[in-house]
């Protein structure tokens, strides 16, 4: 577990230290995107919080280190404490003469072992992580045995009860398409409108212990993934049918959907960007 006192001290040490030669161009001023891959086990989550050690904090003081300067990094989704990450986007704009193969390597050098750079471009000043992104991926893992697992504890929702996949994926059927998700949308939320758009909702079973939710949409509400999947459980149980799901969709009231699946089985899987006449992402409170 990283604590946040060990690591500003040690962020302390490290500006002591040479480490990448540290020159600006005050003339310019250039737009950085960043894929990266994270494990949320040992994080509250991607936004700043005061206190406690978060995602974000912990690459914006990296940036900080090499860059010689705060750096305001921002996210494509606020993904929760605990939930991962394959292809979180983020970017940041920054006063440097170094390149972003250079800023690639520094940054993972500097990161813990549970943050990974995967790609480092400059692009467009106008382009945005958050705003710019047209559709999201999202996964969510189960692993459907008696037993638990010492290697998949923070990586998969443990059910010991069989479930029926066949009948979740008939469930999925009538998820796809425009809805008004606030049945599945956790309170607190304060966004303009409930509706998203659903492109893709598919189960897998790579092993018959193993199950994968995917969902790929214009956007999501707070814990929509979470609260559809531990829904769709109740599905795979027996409890619910599909038809009966659909009436909890309609219904618009998150007391009749099920529970919310725990954090450490989602994945935020890849943010898209292309040119496919989806539709920007507006304002979003995500997973």
């Amino acid at each position: 577990m990283w604590h946040r006192r060990t690591f500003v001290e040690q962020l302390e040490a490290m500006k002591q230290q040479p480490f990448v030669p540290i020159i600006f161009d005050p003339q310019q001023k250039r737009n950085f995107k960043l894929v990266i891959e994270y494990d949320g086990a040992n994080y509250h989550g991607w936004q700043r919080q005061a206190g406690v050690l978060t995602l974000q904090e912990a690459l914006e003081l990296r940036l900080e280190v090499m860059l010689g300067g705060a750096v305001h990094v921002r996210g494509s989704g606020r993904t929760d404490a605990g939930v991962h990450a394959r292809g979180q986007v983020v970017n940041f704009y920054a006063r440097t003469r170094l390149q972003p193969d250079q800023i690639l390597r520094g940054l993972n050098s500097l990161l813990p072992p549970d943050i990974v750079v995967l790609q480092a471009a400059e692009v467009p000043d106008s382009f945005h992580a958050r705003f710019s992104a047209v559709s999201k991926a999202y996964e969510y893992r189960i692993l459907n045995r008696p037993t638990a697992s010492a290697l998949e504890r923070n990586r998969a929702w443990h059910i010991r009860q069989p479930l029926d996949a066949k009948v979740m994926e008939a469930a999925l059927e009538g998820l796809l398409g425009c809805h008004d998700f606030r049945a599945f949308m956790a309170a607190g939320s304060s966004v303009r409108s409930t509706e998203r758009c659903i492109y893709r909702a598919e189960l897998e079973r790579p092993e018959p212990e193993r199950l994968v939710f995917r969902f790929v949409a214009n956007g999501f509400l707070r814990h929509m993934v979470r609260n559809l999947v531990g829904t769709l459980v109740e599905v795979g149980r027996g409890k619910l049918t599909p038809v009966g799901l659909l009436d909890i969709l309609a219904s618009r009231d998150r007391r009749r959907a099920g529970r919310t699946a725990p954090a450490h089985g989602l994945y935020l899987d890849t943010v898209n960007y292309g040119g496919d006449g989806e539709s920007p992402v507006e304002e979003r409170g995500e997973e």
